[in-house]
């Protein structure tokens, strides 16, 4: 039954019509990105607890574009394959008919489940509804779902919630709940319907409330309820569709796409990896692959090195790791995601402690890697070995207790000089992925700490000094730029933009260069066709170094954003210590460049 609506006249009216046809408008012109949210409420959910221990989270698209694999017509399709219905602008009653073909008979929920688990994840959430408006659950509210629509005629959500959580793992459902292409009244489906005349009210309250009810009722604890690309909706009605929801399962945790701010973690962008420690619980979320959804052509897939570096940065920042997966249309996980999930799991079995029930490293990142925090210890995750095999922990004036392998637990020399300390590193493999060791000391590491000079160092093929940590004057800026490489394939990446006035426009960098001798300087940075051929200066150690930019192509988030590594100096350091790299115009003109990094090389 659907529920009765019943709404009185008051003055205030007219006003509400006319927020309302402004939002609709606003709606109708956001992009993909443009329709994230990551504010979180600034309330802590009293459940919050479990989430900011798991760490790592398994993030599962599976759909009815799954079966159709980024192929529709002899097309094939690149990125999001979850968005071919509107990428190829499938019609509806189209689409339906490919529902009668979706049968996956090899999907084993205790095998996905055990999977996860092998894998070292803690919590599992798979898509109940995505943007299609396809239910891969029983609805009563509509029969476009996998067991009314398809010969299927199972309901795939209830084995799973039953298998993840036999496994101990919390359980969790995404739900679109504003963009649904098959509903008329559905968020952004424009080639079957006047997007202009849709109801969006009517939407919620005939589709996506009833079905999120149904979501919270008859599948057990939910975990957390993931939201997507929120709209249609002010801020005083999310609230209401909020708390309407909690009511049946208040322990259950929002993700902050939920909309204006109302969510109880904060999710960041598609493959958005915050560049510096965030407070508060958070989440990054990454594709396996370059798609959400199952493409049969897309097969590439992310190393288990870059997974284990990707879960301990997030770590390293206070956040947590979701990974995505994209089973096809039979049921089944893609081999490589199978083999290198298991493989990151092998490597958790030991290190585990170093990043499950940990908080944000108390020690900057350094040349050779990122840390994580447990009362007492710092775990020190050691991606790139110092070819002296010693390794400098900075500013560290604190009584260490003892330095030990995480793995195997052997004792490590070390001794303390001035305010550092440094190790004495154990051999182990160069192309290791993560080598942990835990450094046990006494009393508490003060935050200020963190703003200690970056280290570049003649022990690493390379220093890189990332804009984020960059000091900035005039109309300088730090920004975070979005773009894409495949249609969704996101990708952000922090840089100093707005440089343009030479006499107040600046970036510095505060660094200590721990070994003297000779250094190669490089720029890393995108530059538009109007920014190229302008002058900019670089100085360090009292010489100034002049360089001219090099036009790399424009910048459109819907296409890769490209940069350059532009060699401009060689200078010699003669003594260890602190020193300011400075980069600015010549002079005034237009934004010199977006500045990605400055590499330091040390030349032998």
């Amino acid at each position: 039954m659907k529920e009765k609506v019943t709404l009185s006249y008051n003055r205030s009216w007219p006003y509400l019509f006319f927020w309302m046809f402004l939002l609709k408008m606003t709606v109708q012109g956001q992009t993909m990105d443009e329709m994230w949210d990551n504010r979180a409420s600034g309330k802590e959910h009293p459940n919050i607890q479990w989430f900011k221990d798991a760490k790592f989270g398994l993030f599962i698209h599976w759909g009815l574009y799954s079966h159709l694999g980024g192929e529709w017509k002899g097309k094939r399709y690149y990125g999001s394959g979850e968005w071919i219905m509107n990428r190829a602008k499938i019609p509806v009653k189209e689409y339906e008919v490919a529902a009668a073909s979706f049968n996956p008979t090899q999907f084993n929920a205790d095998e996905w489940a055990q999977l996860a688990k092998d894998a070292g994840i803690k919590y599992v959430v798979i898509t109940a509804k995505h943007h299609e408006g396809f239910a891969m659950f029983d609805s009563k509210v509509s029969t476009f779902d996998i067991v009314d629509a398809t010969p299927y005629k199972r309901d795939p959500m209830k084995l799973l919630a039953d298998a993840v959580r036999k496994q101990g793992m919390q359980f969790g459902f995404y739900y679109s709940q504003f963009q649904d292409w098959h509903d008329p009244n559905g968020g952004k489906n424009t080639w079957d319907f006047d997007e202009s005349k849709k109801d969006y009210q009517t939407y919620y309250r005939q589709k996506a409330i009833p079905q999120l009810k149904e979501l919270m009722t008859n599948y057990g604890d939910l975990g957390i309820v993931w939201f997507d690309t929120p709209g249609g909706l002010t801020k005083e009605q999310t609230q209401q569709f909020v708390d309407s929801l909690r009511i049946l399962q208040p322990q259950s945790l929002f993700s902050s796409r939920v909309g204006h701010g109302l969510g109880d973690y904060r999710d960041y962008g598609d493959s958005e990896m915050p560049a510096t420690p965030i407070k508060g619980a958070w989440e990054s979320i990454y594709t396996h692959n370059d798609s959400w959804g199952y493409i049969k052509h897309d097969m590439n897939f992310k190393t288990p090195e870059t997974i284990i570096q990707l879960l301990a940065e997030a770590a390293s920042k206070g956040g947590n790791l979701m990974l995505n997966v994209g089973p096809d249309g039979s049921g089944r996980i893609p081999e490589y995601s199978v083999r290198f999930l298991r493989e990151t799991g092998k490597w958790l079995q030991i290190n585990g402690e170093s990043i499950y029930g940990t908080t944000e490293g108390l020690i900057p990142q350094q040349p050779w890697g990122v840390t994580t925090s447990k009362p007492g210890k710092q775990y020190l995750h050691v991606w790139n070995r110092p070819h002296n095999g010693e390794l400098l922990i900075p500013a560290f004036n604190r009584q260490v207790k003892k330095v030990y392998a995480l793995a195997g637990r052997q004792v490590l020399n070390w001794h303390k000089q001035g305010n550092d300390i440094r190790i004495d590193l154990p051999t182990f493999p160069i192309d290791a992925k993560n080598t942990v060791f835990v450094l046990e000391y006494m009393g508490k590491v003060p935050t200020d700490e963190k703003e200690a000079p970056l280290i570049v160092s003649g022990c690493f093929d390379e220093n890189v000094l990332k804009a984020a940590f960059a000091k900035t004057e005039g109309n300088a800026h730090i920004e975070n730029l979005t773009y894409s490489h495949y249609y969704g394939d996101w990708k952000h990446t922090t840089c100093v933009v707005g440089m343009a006035n030479g006499k107040t426009d600046k970036t510095q960098f505060d660094i200590r260069i721990t070994e003297p001798g000779d250094y190669q300087i490089i720029l890393e940075y995108a530059c538009q066709p109007e920014s190229a051929n302008q002058e900019g200066m670089l100085s360090i150690s009292d010489q100034n170094f002049y360089f001219k930019t090099l036009h790399t192509g424009s910048f459109d988030k819907k296409s890769p954003l490209l940069f350059i590594k532009q060699p401009v100096a060689t200078v010699a350091i003669e003594r260890s210590g602190q020193y300011i790299l400075d980069i600015k115009p010549v002079a005034n003109g237009q934004e010199l460049f977006k500045l990605k990094a400055v590499l330091l090389k040390p030349i032998n």
